[in-house]
């Protein structure tokens, strides 16, 4: 054996005990490390004949690199949608990285951990209300939902045609129409042949994001006689606007259509009674995209794609091993591999199942109604301010606003950023550079918004008297 590998495995105890101080001392520190890495600056690597050993190479990332992780599992980190990671849900992705399965089946020789996955499936629907109609797995991200979603919305929609896509290729008589799509969703419609150009656009409500559902029924007519997928949003990145799912599922029933939800973050609404009136009529749709590593707080990448049962067999046509015997018969011996994109699975469920059942109902409705609140008091805050206003009414836990009296918004995020306290990412709306502010970590608090309102004024006062 390699004589640093030989070495590391003997001492694997002592390893792993520094990783974990060193976590607990990143973690502890996690509300006051920057959002920001000031300094960027590296030297290129050059592989040795020899190798460190894992001790010192852990000194090496220490030195060399430590410097670039920045706090975006902590409180103030509110660009994009990044959520953080619950103790459960590190525990769970540690464990992942030991047990080091490879996803697959749910019963036979060999990896059987699929057991848990479709366990864990089956409570994070409990956790969003949704019936036992559909099937679930867990892929890298929301990106990759929304892929299979559309992938196996794409095979139904072929054999409407009498087209079996996955075997003949694409057919340009089938229809992608949604209103205010996530850029997810236009990258898979490239991906899956589409054509990230030939989207059919809704009308969106006045000073809304949401389908306007006159125009969506008049499309429908205008495109009687082709197969149609509805791609519909639960939760827009920019104001967390709803489409009207129930509106929508009542018009599949006349229309027969394949719906499509992206309910990425928004689909955890559902743990807030407050709030779950958003989702109705969720139920009815074909595909769901949940992102857990959002709102849910699981580490990177972990997010699950839902499929009604009763298209199990189209999944598996869409996805199915077929230059694989040695893989079995999906229709008598359930694979991942059968149902999925990849081949090479890692055990992501796991850290989904340690935070479903370590915190419950109860405790997922308390992260996403704190992070509600979090994201009003800053809208209130916004309203109230003699140098922001909002682009969009606080709807969730979204905060779009721009500078109330100049136009040097960038300018101002880019200074505000950088002070490492509070992170938050651009937009456009209404053709408007705007700023989001995305509550979706448990970590963050009333102290974290007082943090931040000092540093947007600070920012602010800066941008505009220089």
């Amino acid at each position: 054996m390699n004589i640093e590998l030989e070495h590391d495995l003997a001492h694997l105890d002592q390893i792993l005990e520094d990783v974990k101080n060193r976590s607990l001392d990143f973690l502890t520190h996690l509300n006051d490390l920057p959002t920001y890495a000031s300094d960027q600056r590296t030297e290129p690597e050059v592989l040795e004949k020899d190798g460190l050993g894992t001790p010192k190479s852990l000194e090496k990332f220490q030195e060399k690199y430590q410097k670039l992780m920045v706090a975006s599992p902590g409180p103030r980190y509110w660009g994009f949608v990044t959520g953080g990671a619950t103790p459960a849900s590190i525990a769970g992705d540690w464990l992942t990285a030991v047990f080091d399965q490879n996803t697959q089946g749910t019963k036979g020789a060999g990896d059987v951990s699929a057991i848990v996955e479709k366990q864990t499936i089956r409570l994070l629907c409990q956790l969003l209300n949704l019936p036992e109609a559909f099937n679930g797995g867990f892929v890298t991200g929301a990106t990759m939902s929304n892929f299979s979603g559309l992938a196996v919305g794409r095979q139904w929609a072929g054999k409407k045609l009498g087209i079996d896509v996955s075997r003949e290729g694409m057919s340009s008589e089938i229809v992608v129409m949604a209103a205010t799509p996530h850029s997810s969703v236009i990258k898979s419609l490239s991906m899956l042949g589409f054509g990230s150009n030939n989207l059919l656009k809704i009308n969106v409500l006045p000073a809304r994001e949401a389908m306007d559902i006159a125009d969506l029924e008049a499309k429908l007519v205008l495109h009687k006689g082709k197969s149609v997928i509805v791609n519909c949003s639960a939760g827009t990145v920019n104001t967390v606007d709803f489409d009207d799912i129930a509106a929508i599922a009542a018009l599949k029933k006349q229309y027969d259509f394949w719906l499509h939800i992206d309910a990425a973050f928004g689909g955890f609404a559902a743990c807030s009674p407050a709030n779950s009136h958003l989702l109705s009529g969720w139920e009815q749709a074909d595909s769901i995209t949940i992102d857990c590593h959002k709102w849910m707080n699981v580490p990177y990448d972990s997010a699950v794609i839902l499929v009604r049962k009763q298209h199990d067999r189209l999944q598996v046509e869409t996805f199915q091993n077929t230059n694989a015997p040695y893989l079995g018969d999906p229709s008598e011996n359930f694979s991942y591999l059968n149902f999925l994109p990849e081949n090479s699975r890692r055990f992501r469920a796991l850290p989904a199942w340690f935070g479903l059942v370590a915190y419950g109902k109860s405790g997922y409705q308390w992260i996403v109604e704190n992070s509600i609140a979090r994201a009003k008091e800053l809208g209130e805050y916004i309203v109230e301010s003699a140098f922001f206003e909002l682009a969009a009414p606080v709807r969730l836990n979204v905060v779009c606003f721009r500078l109330l009296s100049t136009d040097r918004t960038m300018e101002f995020l880019d200074k505000m950023n950088k002070s490492g306290k509070v992170f938050m990412t651009p937009t456009t709306l209404d053709g408007k550079t705007c700023i989001r502010a995305a509550f979706v970590n448990y970590r963050t608090s009333i102290v974290d918004i007082a943090i931040a309102k000092k540093e947007m004024e600070a920012a602010y006062h800066f941008v505009v008297n220089r």
